[in-house]
């Protein structure tokens, strides 16, 4: 089924609800993992991390709630019809982190869980006059991960496409 039909049955009529789910790491464009997935749920079965999920028409999509994502590529691994294809010097996600009004930081309190997090060190922490030091992503380090969602105390993490920020 399309899934722009799909979203529209599920009352989500927007065009940006179309592809909205975060994807494995080194998924395939939206349109073309749906033509290439056969939903089988290897991916989902092999991620030792356990933050990959079934999500809506059965497409793998990824979770950082509880933890981020090692990109051990098992995932990759166990995808046979290939619409996870790890591609040598790519990145497993060009998704970013942004931070919402909840972090604590932007509301003057100190708070560095996040960059402590981040295995990249790819979140580092600028001084701000009359305020305490403001989260910043380096955007040539950070992977997409997602180690640094769970750990918020605030949940202010979400991600949004690193070309879009």
């Amino acid at each position: 089924m399309d899934a722009r039909r799909r979203f529209f049955l599920r009352g989500r009529v927007s065009s940006a609800a179309v592809g909205s789910e975060p994807r494995p790491p080194w998924a395939l464009d939206e349109a073309q993992l749906v033509d290439c997935c056969t939903r089988c749920g290897d991916c989902v079965s092999a991620c030792p991390q356990k933050i990959l999920r079934m999500g809506d028409g059965g497409y793998p999509t990824v979770s950082f709630r509880e933890r981020g994502c090692t990109e051990c590529a098992a995932c990759v691994d166990a995808c046979e019809p290939e619409a996870l294809r790890r591609v040598p010097d790519a990145k497993a996600w060009s998704w970013r982190p942004l931070f919402d009004e909840s972090c604590l930081a932007k509301r003057k309190v100190e708070c560095r869980v996040c960059g402590e997090s981040c295995v990249h060190g790819a979140i580092r922490f600028r001084p701000a006059l009359g305020s305490v030091s403001q989260p910043h992503v380096d955007d040539e380090i950070c992977t997409g991960c997602g180690a640094c969602v769970a750990p918020c105390p605030t949940h202010a993490i979400s991600f949004a496409n690193a070309a879009d920020r």
